[in-house]
């Protein structure tokens, strides 16, 4: 069969994604490839197409249990035939698996980095005829990136053992211009095709809010969205404990998942999250990846990341099937703290060498940095986040909390150089709080003890709205006219840059929203336009069928449950929210109908196909 033939025949696809092809090509040529994809982008279909057309076996290189678990369920529900070796079988188990493999009965067979060096697997890869091995999470292999995995390491000891090198292809969905060198570096590819396909999400929405009560704001939220399927990151297992129970005490079906809890109840929670048994997830960062629910409708931050790679990863699970989903972040300063924290006390990098251990720490206090300006800037965030990755798009994506503000061009000449002037005075020995306060005029303890208010400038902007004040230091930070120390003090110091502001003749405009002078908060871009209300922005995909397709929705969605309860695998295995979207809208009455619909093929329809078709006529029919 031919590529496009396998494409429509298993997946139920009738053309690629942008970048598929391209990748598909360069392996079936024999060439190692490099795939920088987002969240969505299909990037198991670029390993998975070839895999079935390749004479051998592929092996995929997997970082989790979850991950292959899922893939393979899915490739078995398509009528293709896979496999995973990992620590949830038992020795008997993988040796039946690796005898199937020998035979011929698996093309594809998942793998755990760390099976790779063990007698038996060795002994099936010396024996076997392997055509690819594929890598996913490729930034795992990479010690510049923020999920650095020494176990990656076996694959490069794995490949030099085999009889024959075999096409090696890596993915990834976040890696910055270093980390991509660093991946092709490290796994040897030779003359790799590299395709970075870009990392915008059109279909995400980003928000950033600054709350004082979060669990109001989220509950709010949640609330509004019961029908959805949302995952909520915390950065603390006792966080994840509190706004778990917090909402289950709300009425809300949420479940919780971090490392402190046994592996039965981990396994139980990701099940009823993955089943929508209780479609609200709250969880650590250890949750999600690999998890290829593609009806996450929301993915919110009860706390504020280390740095941008992990809040792109973790905000990436949402919208997975390129339906509109909501990506909202809850900012406060005591997440930058919490961070910190982590950062001075990472138990993984104690075995390290002190120097390397001090260039590792270094680099993630100033992604932390990068993190927080996420947090404040009142450009365009989607705009934000892909210039950190090395695109650049116009600031403007009208998908976005800021984009969708009210702003205005604000002269803030005076203030910041008040502030800078400030900071000099005061030799550049306190923090941000210290420094606004004594501008402002406060009158504390803790001012008086640091005798600021005998500080020239003390009270020189006493008439100034603290939040304005704040949101024009942010500004500062964030232009790079102030920087902040990397120690647990968080110093702010002038910069090189400082005496531009201080020239005759400077000016410095930056945008406001308006809604902040009248007390949005420093932050208060994000509670502008139309995101303010509960519901967020108005919502597309299923919300924007009319009312008899809204009804042929549910109707769909309610079949899809019985169907996966019945033979107990996920319900977006069976159908994703994006197909039963077509369905409604289509309402097809045969099989040529239905194969016109994304994500059905020839082995879905024959599997599935009547019961949807009946399911459609016998709504329809009560509709007229």
């Amino acid at each position: 069969m031919t590529k496009q033939e396998i494409l429509k025949k298993y997946f139920g696809y009738d053309t690629f994604r942008t970048g598929q092809e391209v990748m598909i090509d360069a392996i079936l040529q024999g060439r190692d490839a490099l795939g920088i994809m987002p969240t969505g982008a299909g990037k198991s279909l670029c390993y998975q197409v070839p895999a079935l057309m390749l004479p051998g076996i592929t092996l995929v290189i997997s970082p989790l249990i979850s991950l292959m678990m899922d893939q393979v369920k899915a490739l078995n529900q398509v009528g293709v035939h896979a496999a995973y070796i990992n620590s949830s079988l038992t020795e008997g188990q993988i040796h039946k698996a690796l005898q199937y493999a020998a035979q011929g009965q698996y093309k594809i067979i998942y793998v755990a980095p760390e099976r790779l060096e063990t007698e038996s697997f060795l002994n099936f890869a010396g024996h076997a005829e392997i055509s690819m091995v594929t890598v996913d999470e490729a930034h795992c292999i990479s010690q510049w990136g923020q999920d650095f995995r020494p176990s990656y390491l076996n694959i490069v000891r794995f490949i030099e053992k085999l009889p024959a090198r075999p096409i090696v292809s890596a993915f990834t969905a976040t890696a910055t211009k270093q980390v991509q060198e660093d991946i092709v570096c490290v796994l040897g590819l030779m003359d790799p095709e590299i395709l970075v396909t870009g990392f915008n999400r059109e279909n995400l929405y980003f928000e950033v809010r600054r709350e004082k009560n979060k669990n109001a704001c989220l509950l709010e939220y949640v609330s509004a969205h019961r029908s959805d399927s949302g995952i909520i990151y915390c950065s603390t297992r006792k966080n994840v404990e509190t706004v778990c129970e917090f909402l289950e005490d709300m009425g809300i079906d949420a479940t919780r998942y971090h490392a402190g809890l046994g592996a039965d109840e981990r396994k139980r929670n990701q099940e009823d999250f993955i089943y929508d048994v209780k479609p609200v997830m709250v969880a650590t960062s250890a949750f999600g990846m690999g998890i290829d629910k593609s009806n996450v409708r929301y993915v919110i931050h009860y706390n504020m990341p280390q740095n941008l790679e992990n809040y792109y990863q973790e905000a990436g699970r949402a919208g997975r099937d390129g339906e509109p989903s909501e990506c909202i972040l809850y900012y406060s300063p005591q997440d930058v703290a919490t961070c910190q924290y982590m950062i001075e006390n990472s138990q993984e990098r104690q075995e390290l060498e002190p120097q390397v251990r001090e260039i590792l720490m270094e680099r993630d206090h100033e992604r932390l940095k990068r993190m927080t300006f996420y947090c404040f800037t009142n450009d365009c965030l989607r705009d934000y986040i892909l210039r950190y990755f090395g695109e650049y798009g116009n600031n403007y994506c009208g998908n976005c909390s800021n984009c969708l503000t009210r702003f205005e061009s604000v002269d803030v000449t005076e203030i910041a150089k008040k502030l800078v002037n400030c900071v000099g005075s005061s030799r550049q020995r306190y923090g941000i709080n210290v420094i606004l306060d004594t501008v402002h005029g406060a009158n504390t303890a803790k001012i008086r003890g640091y005798r600021m208010d005998q500080n020239p400038y003390y009270g020189c902007l006493a008439k100034v709205n603290m939040n304005k004040l704040r949101q024009v230091l942010n500004y500062l930070l964030l232009e790079n006219y102030l920087t902040v120390t990397n120690d647990e003090y968080t110093l702010v110091r002038l910069t090189d840059r400082t005496k531009d502001l201080l020239a005759d003749g400077a000016h410095l405009v930056m945008k406001m929203a308006k809604e902040t002078e009248k007390g949005a908060g420093a932050l208060g871009a994000s509670q502008g336009a139309d995101s303010g209300n509960a519901g967020g922005r108005k919502r597309k995909g299923a919300a924007w069928l009319e009312d008899e397709e809204r009804k042929l929705f549910e109707a769909l969605r309610a079949l899809r449950m019985e169907i996966a309860r019945e033979e107990k695998v996920p319900p977006y295995i069976v159908f994703s929210d994006k197909t039963l979207i077509q369905m409604a809208s289509l309402h097809p009455e045969d099989k040529e109908g239905m194969l016109k619909v994304s994500g059905i093929g020839e082995y879905k329809f024959e599997k599935y196909g009547e019961k949807f078709l009946s399911c459609i006529r016998s709504v329809r029919k009560q509709g007229r």
